[in-house]
């Protein structure tokens, strides 16, 4: 399948490159950026002008909800979502149900995810068995399986001897952990701890649970120079360690999620289970914090953090929902809607989307690690094309996801995703 996406503002974050031209797809390749060669016919012509033609999104937390828990999403439902959000390559967090601790169930994973050619996948492993935090997984196989790192999701680790262990384990190995800052104890609220969480009378989640669980983490971390990767920040005070620690040379990388870029307690308004998340949203110099770190880079990339969650589980009471909001099909123009707000500009809020997420997945990413996130000839054809001029509201019944709970309902955002090239192959097409 030969394609010519002719005529689109081309922009590479990865190199910089910015200009109108045309890019030549053959083989699942990009045999070119500018000028076609002479003997190259095109099976299909996308009309891409007005549009930017970007790398393929690389989504950094998600939950697929398969298996287990297909009443909430199918792997068909939400990497179609996923698509049709341009989102190339992802990376699913292993609390499923059976929990991915076995390199069979990884293995399956990949292989019905592979069948449906809609997006990459890269499972996270789980870091003990069955998630509860006492025995440490074979790692070995199942990073040999097709897992990029080790994480516990949303279960806690409370012992720190399994923690070190754990790390050194990685350190040996040259694997990453993956994890979300929170000391257990402190961290079983449902709210932020501030005035709001107290005069609606829920329970708080005090910004040290995540600031201790990082002093913790960083103190072993020197002691074991273990690749870590910090799932979904939250807090100032956690930016500031995490700016320390990056200062200091370890190996350190972290995220933040489109809920706590644009979100604060205050949305949480009169018990808006929409708005129960993990992490919870906190108050606005956490949000101010946050947004400035990821243009200066302290964090390095933004994810949708997807988590389906159906009608029952959602339609509770405030502290009795089930955390979690669908993210994929709002990623990209929530980035968008960042990068206009902040100053931070388009190619930066690409960046944070495709070559800095790629980055942090580094040599997990195997073969692939030269391209993904990246527009470079002979690289894969992983491609996003979207009209940025183009706004739309957010409808949360017309999401592909099965998932239809988001905190952003009737917002108008900027972009729209019209074609998800994945391995050359067309994953996505917009009706209109």
């Amino acid at each position: 399948m030969k394609l010519l996406i002719h005529g689109g503002r081309v922009i590479d974050p990865a190199s910089n490159f910015d200009e109108i031209a045309d890019v030549a797809v053959a083989a699942g390749r990009i045999v070119a950026i500018g000028q076609a060669p002479a003997d190259f016919a095109p099976n299909r012509l996308i009309d891409a002008k007005g549009c930017v033609v970007a790398p393929g999104l690389v989504d950094l937390a998600a939950r697929l909800r398969e298996p287990g828990y297909e009443h909430e999403g199918m792997l068909e439902s939400e990497m179609a979502a996923a698509a049709a959000g341009g989102i190339s390559s992802l990376v699913c967090l292993p609390d499923t149900d059976p929990v991915l601790d076995e390199p069979g169930l990884v293995e399956m994973l990949k292989h019905r995810a592979e069948k449906l050619h809609q997006a990459r996948l890269f499972p996270l492993g789980a870091l003990t068995r069955g998630l509860k935090g006492e025995i440490l997984t074979e790692m070995v196989q199942l990073a040999e399986s097709g897992c990029v790192g080790f994480s516990q999701a949303e279960a806690p680790l409370v012992n720190t001897q399994i923690l070190q262990r754990a790390l050194q384990y990685a350190s040996t190995f040259g694997m990453t952990i993956w994890l979300r800052p929170q000391d257990y104890y402190l961290g079983r609220g449902v709210a932020a701890s501030g005035p709001l969480a107290t005069r609606l009378g829920l329970s708080g989640v005090p910004v040290a649970a995540e600031t201790i669980a990082l002093h913790t983490l960083f103190e072993l971390m020197r002691a074991n120079k273990a690749r870590v990767h910090l799932c979904r920040l939250s807090s100032a005070a956690a930016v500031e360690l995490v700016r320390r620690a990056k200062d200091e040379g370890l190996p350190v990388s972290c995220d933040v999620s489109i809920n706590s870029l644009h979100l604060t307690d205050v949305d949480i308004g009169y018990f808006d289970s929409s708005m129960r998340l993990n992490p919870p949203l906190r108050q606005q110099r956490d949000r101010e914090a946050l947004r400035e770190a990821l243009e200066d880079g302290t964090i390095d990339a933004l994810v949708s953090d997807h988590t389906p969650v159906d009608e029952d589980a959602k339609n509770l009471p405030f502290a009795e929902s089930e955390p979690g909001a669908s993210g994929f099909e709002l990623l990209l123009s929530l980035a968008l809607k960042w990068g206009q707000e902040s100053g931070a500009g388009l190619a930066r809020s690409l960046a944070v989307l495709t070559c800095e997420p790629a980055r942090v997945l580094g040599g997990s990413l195997g073969t692939l690690q030269a391209s993904v996130g990246q527009l470079v000839t002979g690289g894969v054809a992983d491609i996003c094309i979207f009209n940025p001029s183009s706004e739309w509201t957010v409808h949360p019944e017309r999401l592909i996801s099965q998932g239809k709970h988001t905190p952003f309902a009737g917002y108008e955002l900027p972009g729209r995703v019209r074609h998800t090239l994945v391995n050359g192959l067309l994953a996505y097409q917009a009706a209109d």
